[in-house]
């Protein structure tokens, strides 16, 4: 019986899986594998390294920091991203708020993390590499277009996985899991839709075609891979866990007081979910 969680991405309202990993931290539950997307990825590394309150900690401290975000550093020649990349990347994990790189190392599953190939399009699942003390991968996965550059690994480009499997559970299946966990950062009933800005923003990426198909077909594709997941919920096939509202929670939300609450809104379905989840996964 091989068990897995997929973790969805959402920039800051992935905050409510935040909640979701430390309720299930603290009812000692691990999966045998692990496939996460943009910051579903990023924080599944503390829930994988059984750090508790990690990432809640570095959204607190570092979210109003311009070193962490912010156009200044959108506008750096040497950083081009919204966020400071080697402040993030490097300077968070590696003096400011320390992942703990012994104990992922002994987390004997697998971790996966979800980009999307510039020049292909197709999305690729990449294994979490531990030596990578400046989390390329990571960065690769929370690219989002505009907000940062193309990050290169192996002289590919790469951009957010979320272009190209937002919520990869079919991989999951793919990869030999039994019984599959999904977290998800929109509330229920969420339908995507093609932004007015799509357009322009594929201007922009005009020279990469694939690419441009991936931004134009985003909410279809999302949409279609909601639709599945709740027929395989209905069959008993997943467990889906979604927070109870996300209207008005920003992308990059600033507001603390709503941060906590959705954090808090994780706990809390993670703790009412828990037993569910234990017996689905022993079964």
């Amino acid at each position: 019986m091989k068990t897995g969680i997929v973790f969805e991405g959402g920039a800051f309202r992935t905050v409510f899986s935040c909640g979701v990993m430390d309720s299930f931290l603290d009812e000692n539950i691990m999966s045998d594998y692990i496939i996460g997307v943009s910051a579903g990825a990023a924080y599944g590394t503390s829930y994988a390294a059984k750090q508790r309150g990690r990432d809640l900690s570095i959204i607190m401290k570092y979210s109003h920091d311009k070193r962490y975000m912010g156009f200044r550093n959108l506008i750096n020649p040497k950083n081009r991203s919204y966020y400071g990349l080697d402040f993030a990347y490097n300077s968070v994990p590696n003096e400011l708020v320390p992942f703990d790189y012994e104990e992922y190392s002994r987390f004997k599953g697998e971790f996966k993390v979800v980009v999307t190939n510039v020049l292909t399009g197709n999305p690729e699942y990449l294994p979490l590499d531990v030596n990578d003390n400046k989390f390329k991968l990571l960065q690769a996965t929370c690219a989002l277009p505009l907000l940062f550059p193309f990050i290169y690994i192996n002289d590919i480009p790469y951009l957010d996985g979320g272009l190209s499997d937002s919520i990869p559970y079919e991989k999951a299946f793919e990869d030999g899991c039994d019984k599959v966990v999904v977290v998800l950062t929109r509330q229920p009933g969420y339908k995507k839709i093609t932004s007015r800005s799509t357009k322009r923003i594929t201007y922009l990426y005009r020279k990469y075609p694939e690419l441009v198909k991936d931004l134009l077909l985003r909410a279809k594709r999302y949409n279609a891979s909601l639709d599945r997941l709740l027929e395989l919920e209905n069959e008993g096939k997943v467990i889906v866990i979604r927070p109870t509202i996300t209207d008005g929670f920003g992308r990059l939300e600033k507001d603390f007081e709503k941060i906590q609450a959705l954090y808090d809104d994780g706990i809390k379905k993670g703790i009412d979910i828990s037993n569910e989840v234990k017996n689905f996964f022993n079964q």
